[in-house]
């Protein structure tokens, strides 16, 4: 494996809820499962849903916390929109297309799963401004903050 794959860990309530979301609705290949955790595979990233006693509570805005992926090609984005339509999975923010006509061009949307988790999904149109354009501010939608 010559590949740098990234690991998120994160907590649900119900690993059996999980897998349903995860798996068949936002298209994640299971990998090991117990009573305590499951193991996801995102697109070749690791995700372990992890089962948690303690109370999950919403994020009153999409900041700071979520994590996701930025895609490499406009068409898988709008592949896995689509799913997540047709799956009808919660979004907490719908789809839009943020800093039109600039070097830091993208579309994006946010997903809520059933244990409050936020994911962020993008495509960027000019890939440089994925980590790069440091010659601009804008990060995120200052609205929302």
């Amino acid at each position: 494996m010559n590949q740098t794959i990234f690991h998120l860990a994160f907590p649900v309530s119900d690993i059996a809820r999980a897998k349903v979301y995860y798996v068949d609705g936002l298209g994640c290949i299971p990998g090991r499962e117990n009573h305590h955790a499951l193991v996801l595979n995102l697109y070749g990233h690791q995700l372990v849903a992890h089962l948690t006693k303690e109370p999950l509570t919403p994020q009153r805005g999409i900041y700071p916390r979520h994590f996701g992926l930025i895609f490499t090609s406009e068409a898988d984005w709008k592949y896995l929109l689509t799913r997540a339509q047709q799956q009808q999975l919660l979004f907490r923010e719908k789809p839009k297309h943020r800093f039109v006509n600039s070097p830091l061009e993208h579309r994006t949307f946010f997903l809520e799963d059933p244990f409050y988790n936020l994911m962020e999904f993008k495509y960027y149109f000019h890939p440089e401004a994925i980590f790069g354009s440091a010659e601009y501010a804008e990060i995120g939608d200052t609205h929302s903050q």
